[in-house]
């Protein structure tokens, strides 16, 4: 069947990441985000496998003007009872959100050409809808409570992690799904509890959808860097270590919620070792 002279042409998976990560306000950002993983999943659905292409995306997503990217040691700390404090919880947890919507398209357009199964591409368009629908989420709770995304400054540390592995396909799974979206397992269910004291019911249940579907986002790391030590016969647990102690920046600290890191893949000599300094030889 021929489309019509006037059709719109089809966007590569590649030319969708990029719209998203080009647009710089949060919500429309998330807009374009769920628009086109309805669109690659209804592809999908249908038997196709579409085009994945080779469009190139930005060194740095689009940004809103506010919040003001701060160095993390820099931006103001909140008593998390009070309810400023849970503001500010909420408008981190948006910022991060919202980092990990460009994260997910990221890594999609940024490695597009190394060869990979589709279901590589499911996983994190999969995963960008998800984050898109959090930090929705998110924002509504923050208005919610007459705030919004942007009144307050944000950590500029995010986006470190992307340029440190813009040319590492292993490296970026590992630092990013692997050690910073991990990280969310062990802190939210403390956020759950500080809103369920203030008898936050919907930042409680916003922060309880986040909480399970961050598992699934891990294990998408997790699945594909096993995935690919496999085509490359590397041990999963040197290269893993290898990677965070190159890129990224200081160790790791506990606790972990050791339950929901092996549901996500994630077993503790993988990360325990790593809250430790190599010694000197």
């Amino acid at each position: 069947m021929t489309s019509s002279p006037n059709a719109t042409p089809q966007l590569t998976l590649t030319e969708m990441a990029v719209d998203v990560l080009n647009c710089a306000d949060g919500r429309e950002k998330c807009a374009r985000s769920l628009a086109h993983a309805k669109t690659w999943f209804a592809m999908r659905e249908s038997g196709a496998l579409p085009d994945i292409g080779n469009c190139p995306p930005p060194d740095t997503p689009g940004r809103p003007e506010r919040p003001e990217l701060l160095s993390p040691r820099d931006v103001p700390r909140r008593k998390p009872g009070t309810p400023d404090g849970r503001i500010a919880l909420l408008h981190a947890v948006a910022h991060i959100e919202l980092n990990a919507v460009d994260l997910h398209w990221d890594i999609i357009a940024r490695f597009s050409q190394v060869k990979m199964p589709a279901g590589y591409y499911d996983d994190w368009v999969k995963a960008a809808s998800e984050e898109s629908n959090h930090f929705n989420m998110i924002c509504d709770c923050l208005e919610r409570l007459g705030s919004h995304y942007g009144a307050l400054a944000a950590h500029a540390g995010m986006w470190r992690a992307a340029q440190d592995t813009a040319d590492d396909f292993m490296g970026r799974l590992a630092v990013v799904p692997m050690v910073l979206e991990a990280r969310g397992l062990d802190v939210t269910p403390g956020m759950i509890d500080i809103f369920k004291r203030a008898k936050d019911h919907e930042s409680v249940s916003a922060l309880e959808v986040i909480y399970a579907e961050e598992v699934g986002h891990v294990a998408y790391g997790s699945k594909w860097f096993h995935f690919l030590c496999g085509r490359h016969e590397l041990d999963p647990k040197d290269e893993f270590h290898r990677l965070v102690r190159k890129y990224f920046h200081g160790l790791l600290r506990p606790p972990f919620n050791e339950e929901k890191r092996a549901d996500a893949g994630l077993p503790p000599d993988f990360y325990w070792p790593l809250t430790e300094e190599l010694p000197e030889a």
